[in-house]
């Protein structure tokens, strides 16, 4: 039976932002991007005291793309320029699609800037084809009862977007992704024996939140990304602790990308005219 062949294993890059500890998965020079996926940031896991600054990520605009964003710890306040606003707790998810523009913030709400906590977040960038950059911006939050979730010995599988199934079951995410992408969260305990198939031609992006996982003989943990073929097959994870992983899979997008700071589009000039429209304030405020 064919399976995706693990090439190569990549450290994460540590890269804090401000006090909140933050690895790098990609872009880095050893992984430029696992297209179409852009970009993986793991914040956390960590503690902030009473009377903290919280989050960084205030106000900031975007275009061109979409952001999935994991809430593993503590709190995520949500607040956007067409106006959408959520406060997501662990387990949650909030998927962002900037599109042909918008401003947001992601930050810790009072209340955690006045009693602290544990924080841990992964966010997640993918691309959008040129077809689809002005599209207009929208977001999705969901909580952990609102994913569809399939479940098997020891182990339970959170759907955000596509269509996943067993044996037995079949869901589709609630989240419509415009360009057909898979994406889910897996919850395996100590000694789960997990498989589910791999489109052939679409790029995999399997990363551990949490936790060890034996996959294709390697052993997987945080801060590091496997890179896979495309040629699709049956993946195979076993959990040698209790362990929580991204799986995603998308069609690649075979196009230009320029990307400058919050901006990915296919030329320079597009990225001029991006912050061009932003100091105009085409893209909004939040308020």
């Amino acid at each position: 039976m064919a399976t995706p062949s693990l090439l190569r294993i990549v450290p994460a890059q540590n890269e804090p932002v401000g006090g909140l500890l933050t690895q790098r998965a990609f872009p880095t020079v050893a992984l430029p991007d696992l297209n179409p996926f852009l970009f993986l940031n793991h914040h956390g896991p960590q503690t902030y005291p009473p009377g903290n600054a919280g989050l960084p990520f205030g106000p900031h605009p975007h275009k061109g793309f979409e952001t999935l964003t994991f809430i593993e710890e503590g709190p995520l306040a949500h607040r956007d320029s067409t106006g959408g606003a959520h406060i997501s707790g662990p387990g949650g998810v909030q998927w962002m699609t900037a599109g042909s523009g918008i401003v947001h913030a992601e930050v810790s709400p009072d209340s955690f800037l006045r009693d602290g906590g544990p924080t841990h977040l992964l966010q997640l960038w993918m691309n959008l084809p040129a077809a689809l950059k002005g599209t207009p911006p929208s977001y999705h939050s969901l909580e952990p009862g609102d994913l569809e979730t399939l479940k098997g010995p020891n182990w339970t599988w959170d759907i955000i977007s596509g269509e996943a199934q067993t044996e037995t079951d079949a869901v589709d995410g609630p989240v419509p992704s415009l360009t057909g992408l898979f994406t889910s969260r897996v919850h395996l305990q100590a000694g789960a024996h997990f498989t589910c198939e791999i489109p052939q031609g679409r790029t995999l992006l399997l990363y551990a939140i949490e936790g060890k996982v034996r996959c294709a003989s390697q052993e997987l943990h945080p801060f590091v990304t496997p890179v896979f073929d495309r040629s699709g097959g049956t993946l195979t994870l076993e959990a040698l602790s209790n362990a929580k992983l991204i799986l995603c899979h998308g069609e690649p997008i075979d196009e230009p990308v320029v990307s400058y700071g919050p901006f990915v589009m296919n030329t320079e000039e597009e990225i001029r005219t991006a912050y061009s429209e932003y100091r105009a304030g085409k893209y909004g405020t939040v308020v």
